[in-house]
C-alpha cells in the first residue's frame, strides 16, 4: 500500500509540474537527477542538473532532455550495458523511484534548473564524474577540472 501511495503522489507531482516542461522531458530530468545524484544534497542535484540542460543546449549532444539523459551506444538496436553517458542507464538495473526524500528533492531540483538556476561553478560544464574514479577523459587537456560539488567533480570540455 506504501508503495502506490508513493507512486501516486509521484505521479501527481509530475502532473503538476508539466506546465515547465513537456511531461516526458520534465521525467527525464528527474530520472537523471535521482540516479545521479540521490543521496546528495540539493546543491549536488543542482550541479547534475545543470550539466544535463548545458549538454541538451550544445550543439554536440542531443537537442532534448531525454534525447541527452539516454544517449547511448547501441549494436544492432540494443543499448550496450556500460556505455550510456549516464551509467544509470545501461547499468543493467530497473530505474526505480525508491528513496521517497530523494525523489521529491530531484523532482523540486528539476523544476527549478528549467526556470533557469544555475550554479555559478556548472556555468558551461557538460561532463561530471563521481569524485571515487577517475575516468579516462578525465586526463584529457581539453577537460577543464572547475572542481568538487558534493559527490561529483565537474568539468568543461575545451574542445573546439
Amino acid at each position: 500500500m506504501r508503495k502506490v501511495l508513493l507512486l501516486l503522489l509521484i505521479f501527481m507531482v509530475f502532473v503538476v509540474m508539466m506546465a515547465s516542461a513537456k511531461a516526458n522531458e520534465f521525467e527525464c530530468l528527474v530520472e537523471a537527477i535521482y540516479h545521479e545524484a540521490r543521496g546528495e544534497e540539493f546543491i549536488g542535484m543542482l550541479a547534475v542538473a545543470n550539466v544535463v540542460l548545458t549538454r541538451k543546449e550544445s550543439s554536440k549532444y542531443p537537442n532534448t532532455i531525454c534525447g541527452v539523459v539516454h544517449q547511448a551506444k547501441t549494436y544492432k538496436g540494443k543499448i550496450i550495458r556500460n556505455r550510456c553517458q549516464f551509467s544509470y542507464y545501461c547499468d543493467g538495473k530497473r530505474e526505480e523511484f525508491k528513496d521517497v526524500a530523494s525523489a521529491l528533492l530531484a523532482t523540486d531540483v528539476a523544476e527549478m534548473s528549467l526556470m533557469g538556476i544555475q550554479l555559478k561553478q556548472t556555468v558551461g560544464c557538460t561532463h561530471y564524474h563521481a569524485s571515487h574514479v577517475t575516468p579516462r577523459w578525465a586526463s584529457d587537456p581539453h577537460f577543464k577540472a572547475m572542481g568538487q560539488i558534493g559527490a561529483h567533480v565537474f568539468y568543461i570540455d575545451m574542445t573546439p
